[in-house]
């Protein structure tokens, strides 16, 4: 059984996400971001960083922070969503990676400065509004040549959709983006998604 420590942001989403596709079990223990529930000692046990999600396997005794890692160490202890063929596995965690360097940063500080700043900056909204775009160009271009963002559905599809979720509310359209559009529309049908999109409740 897996203890996850998670919260309703795109990060936390993925850690559910990844564990109803891959059937494992697992009980949800929410980290309410917005009342400094991270900044307590039993979660910085968890994780020095403060930040969710996080997971315990109580199976092996280990502990995962980060969301990157705790897709890895997922798909590691399943044997599924990240292929064992050096070339196909390394694909994906480039693009795990550019979720994790570019993705989430850029639209986390989007969704920071157009919905959640004390005040308006037109200089940061533009900004990252901007970089935002470029990367729905990226993933637009990446989804032309198949139905994945690698070659079959994996921890990179799985750690993309939750923040391309937000863009109705961060007042973005992915019409623009067709293949994109197309691709997230796909996983959006899909019931783990579905599931693990609604995470904690």
């Amino acid at each position: 059984m897996i203890d996850l420590y998670t919260f309703t942001t795109p990060n936390g989403r993925k850690a559910s996400i990844a564990l109803e596709e891959l059937g494992l079990k697992y009980n949800v223990h929410k980290i309410d971001i917005t009342k400094g529930d991270q900044f307590t000692s039993e979660f910085i046990a968890i994780n020095p960083n403060s930040k969710i999600p996080a997971i315990v396997d109580n199976d092996t005794g280990m502990t995962v922070f980060e969301s990157g890692a705790i897709l890895m160490y997922l798909a590691e202890k399943t044997g599924k969503l990240l292929s064992i063929d050096q070339k196909e596995r390394y694909q994906v965690i480039e693009w795990l990676m550019l979720q994790m360097g570019s993705v989430g940063p850029m639209f986390g500080q989007l969704n920071h400065f157009k919905k959640f700043a004390p005040e308006k900056i037109d200089y940061a909204i533009s900004r990252y509004e901007k970089e935002t775009l470029r990367l729905y160009g990226v993933l637009d271009n990446q989804l032309s040549k198949g139905e994945f963002i690698c070659k079959n559905y994996s921890i990179a599809d799985i750690s993309i959709f939750p923040w391309v979720a937000i863009h109705d509310f961060q007042g973005l359209t992915l019409d623009n983006h067709p293949h994109l559009k197309r691709w997230f529309e796909s996983v959006q049908q899909r019931p783990p998604v579905q599931k693990g999109m609604k995470v904690p409740s």
